[in-house]
């Protein structure tokens, strides 16, 4: 990999986590007039018109394996994903759910070599990276709460960080078969929604649509759809494709820390020195286990 693919490797996986980050905060302005499942459902639907717009046609060069992985990718990353984070709030603290899906590059580098066999090792550096982060990590998330644990609702979160850590290496798969990202992620989405249809009245999805006719509504979600979702998950098969698969989920680290100063701006919410210092780790713990990949 030369040095200018690498740079926009890096810089497309930073523009990406940094929406990422802001998704929380327009996720909480919807869950006002929505329910989770609701929000998820239109914002990928919506994600999906976007990109059958933008690339229309069949995907080239499919064989019933190509088909079985894009499907397992809709299956994890779309539909499994999200559905066990939003059960998983119901059970526990969402600082619990932070921390523990913040885990996922150590997942994915455990799926990734040892499942899928890819060869990637790393130093001591990466492990050593991991737990510097995490520790900034923990210091963002339950600064001024008191630590609680719920049994049911952290294994939903750990499940849930698994089974990103399986769409990750599933993106790697397809990254490697000169398909145009496009169609890639339109694929992903069009067998995610599929795999989410089931679920839909199970948890109370509404079809009233009256709700986004108030701008305040509209405007996130477009957001959330076109921006995020759309836009966001095609930058990540792209940044996946320069970095490889864990040099690139390495950025989830940085997720609390956006969110965080989003927070600040946004909700006016006070940035005490354990945020501020958890930061100042988490960066590091990234610096770290960057520089840890053999």
């Amino acid at each position: 990999m030369n040095l200018s693919a690498s740079a926009v490797g890096h810089a497309v996986a930073l523009f990406t986590i940094i929406v990422w980050g802001v998704t929380f905060v327009c996720t909480k302005v919807l869950l006002r007039d929505f329910q989770a499942v609701e929000i998820l459902f239109l914002r990928f639907a919506m994600a999906f018109c976007a990109l059958y717009l933008a690339a229309p046609g069949k995907l080239p060069g499919m064989t019933a394996r190509r088909r079985v992985v894009v499907a397992s990718a809709g299956l994890c990353g779309i539909c499994l994903y999200y559905l066990l984070e939003n059960i998983a709030l119901g059970h526990t603290m969402a600082s619990n759910v932070a921390v523990i899906l913040t885990a996922t590059p150590l997942f994915t580098a455990l799926v990734s070599r040892f499942v899928f066999r890819s060869g990637e090792k790393f130093g001591a550096s990466f492990y050593l990276g991991f737990v510097v982060a995490m520790t900034g990590i923990c210091l963002i998330s339950f600064n001024g709460v008191r630590l609680s644990l719920n049994p049911v609702g952290d294994l939903l979160a750990v499940t849930a960080g698994l089974v990103w850590a399986f769409y990750a290496c599933l993106t790697s798969i397809m990254g490697k078969w000169g398909v145009s990202s496009l169609q890639i992620t339109r694929a992903t989405f069009g067998w995610g929604l599929l795999f989410m249809l089931p679920f839909l009245a199970f948890f109370g999805f509404s079809w009233d649509m009256t709700r986004l006719l108030r701008p305040v509504n509209l405007v996130n979600m477009l957001f959330l759809g076109l921006v995020a979702s759309a836009l966001c998950f095609t930058t990540w098969n792209m940044a996946v494709r320069a970095l490889g698969t864990v040099r690139a989920s390495l950025y989830i680290y940085l997720v609390p820390v956006i969110t965080v100063a989003v927070s600040v701006v946004v909700l006016n919410e006070p940035l005490t020195w354990l945020s501020a210092l958890g930061t100042v780790l988490t960066l590091a713990g990234l610096f770290l286990s960057q520089m840890g990949r053999r």
